[in-house]
């Protein structure tokens, strides 16, 4: 029998493909479902959408493995979300010291389901690329203090929109008095409290094994199954709950063929705390130097209206120790960060390093044969430096990109309320000029012994002088999320859904909005 010439098939290959894409879009999964029954062509694209992107849940670990056999193949991102137990007002800002961490019972859900993720997923043959995306949160977290807070999937920067978060803004406008909201801003007598309770560390093993015996939680972690079909795990800021970076370490060990992390802490609230983070972010770091990882993506996510909070007298354990209101990175930790890039070919890493501590910190003897991309966050790219220290480093810097033969972007940059500053090079090819670029919110120039720095590396890698730009931006810059904005990075240094989230945070906070 011949097709009637109105059929499916008798209509060009690029018709259907556009009518199949339209359908795509447009349409929810559950009639989709339904659509995929009408030929084999359209199973065939529909279940490669469908199944391209999967929420887990732990309810639905139970079933995964017999319900995505035949489909497994398709899968491309998991984002398994651990829904920690809702609160109420009683529990939201708890004063009460035996109210405050996880509980047991939560603790438990996230171990069970790492586990059960982790024996389902081992199973799976290493054909792809798959990106695995943790988050841990509460549904109650947007509810009280923070309504603000969104717990969304990761999705790429041309689908994101702020017409997206206009129920969470809707809920911000009401009046809350007893969170401190009013007509959808919000002000900072909110507790230390409140603050805490979202940023608690969960524990892996709570139960399992004594409290605190990092031995018995290191031999938890090696008894799992490898997981080779994993390649990149994404663990964004939307998690306030904290992960121990020494769980972190076991974690990506039990991943063979690990080849990108994508990772969004949140600073401490105490120097005690952030003492004790940046001692076991140094041991993470190092654990990552002989793996086989090609792009690294840290960005240490802050407010800095929250140390307010914790540096006002109170007469209590939260309110003893000081919370210095810029975070200042550690030598050591810059140190382990750049000694776990000689074998990358991606490093973004924001806040939680320096770069001028990364610069010289270096072993003479270090190379990075593979770097092409590198951005690095430096308190010293501020108005209130000296030309002195702006310049060292930014020679440092030149020094150690002559030891980076294909690099083709590095950027430095800073920003936070009132700050926005970045300083580019990028190589280019082809016969077109390289480009150093300085942009922000102060007045600057480069000063000589800065341009011939770099004018050494252009024409050793490219042959030629760099052509210079600067940018004065004259904006009103209201977190470190607007300088990223303006400052229009070349390199990904935060997920591009995470960025919005911190946009719409202090649009919302603020009462106010962005242009």
């Amino acid at each position: 029998m011949t097709a009637h010439k109105t059929s499916w098939h008798c209509l060009p290959a690029e018709i259907r493909i556009s009518i199949l894409e339209a359908l795509l879009q447009d349409s929810c999964q559950v009639s989709l479902a339904s659509l995929a029954t009408v030929s084999r062509e359209w199973q065939t694209v529909i279940e490669r959408h469908n199944f391209a992107r999967i929420k887990l849940t732990p309810s639905r670990l139970t079933d995964f493995s017999l319900i995505i056999c035949r489909n497994r193949a398709l899968v491309r991102y998991i984002w398994l979300c651990l829904e920690l137990e809702e609160y109420n007002c009683t529990k939201c800002a708890p004063e009460d010291e035996d109210m405050w961490g996880l509980s047991n019972m939560e603790n438990m859900l996230i171990t069970t389901a790492l586990c059960n993720l982790f024996l389902t997923l081992s199973g799976w043959e290493p054909n792809s690329n798959l990106l695995l995306d943790i988050s841990v949160y509460s549904p109650s977290d947007s509810k009280h203090w923070f309504k603000y807070l969104t717990f969304e999937p990761d999705i790429p920067s041309h689908e994101c929109d702020q017409s997206q978060y206009a129920e969470q803004s809707i809920l911000a406008e009401a009046n809350d008095y007893n969170h401190c909201w009013n007509l959808g801003s919000q002000d900072f007598a909110r507790t230390e409290y409140a603050i805490t309770k979202v940023f608690e560390e969960f524990i892996i093993g709570e139960g399992l094994f004594d409290d605190d015996n990092e031995q018995e939680e290191n031999q938890w972690w090696q008894q799992l199954p490898l997981v080779p079909a994993i390649t990149g795990v994404l663990l964004r800021q939307q998690n306030r709950r904290r992960w121990k970076p020494t769980s972190l370490a076991q974690m990506f060990a039990r991943l063979p063929r690990l080849q990108e992390i994508y990772y969004e802490p949140w600073r401490e609230w105490n120097k005690t705390e952030q003492n004790w983070a940046d001692q076991s972010f140094q041991s993470l770091f190092e654990s990552l130097t002989s793996s086989q990882l090609r792009r690294l993506v840290i960005f240490e996510n802050f407010n800095q209206q929250y140390p307010l909070s914790f540096n006002r007298p109170q007469q209590h354990p939260l309110g003893s120790a000081d919370c210095d209101p810029i975070r200042i990175p550690t030598s050591n930790v810059s140190r382990a960060v750049a000694n776990a890039s000689l074998r990358l070919e991606h490093l973004s890493a924001s806040f939680i390093v320096d770069a001028s501590y990364f610069f010289s910190t270096r072993e003479p003897s270090w190379k990075w044969p593979n770097l092409t991309l590198l951005t690095l966050t430096s308190q010293l790219l501020a108005p209130n430096t000296s030309l002195i220290e702006i310049d060292n480093m930014l020679q440092a810097a030149a020094a150690t990109a002559m030891k980076m033969p294909n690099l083709k972007i590095m950027e430095i940059w800073n920003g936070r309320e009132g700050l926005a500053t970045l300083f580019r090079y990028e190589s280019t090819r082809g016969g077109q000029p390289t480009i150093i670029t300085w942009r922000g919110t102060w007045e600057f120039d480069l000063r000589p012994p800065v341009i011939q720095a770099w004018e050494t590396v252009a024409l050793k890698y490219c042959g030629h002088r760099p052509v210079i730009v600067k940018e004065l931006l004259d904006v009103a810059i209201k977190s470190h999320g607007d300088a990223i904005h303006y400052l229009r990075p070349l390199n990904l240094i935060i997920r591009p859904v995470s960025l919005q989230q911190i946009l719409i945070e202090h649009r919302i906070r603020e009462g106010g909005k962005y242009n």
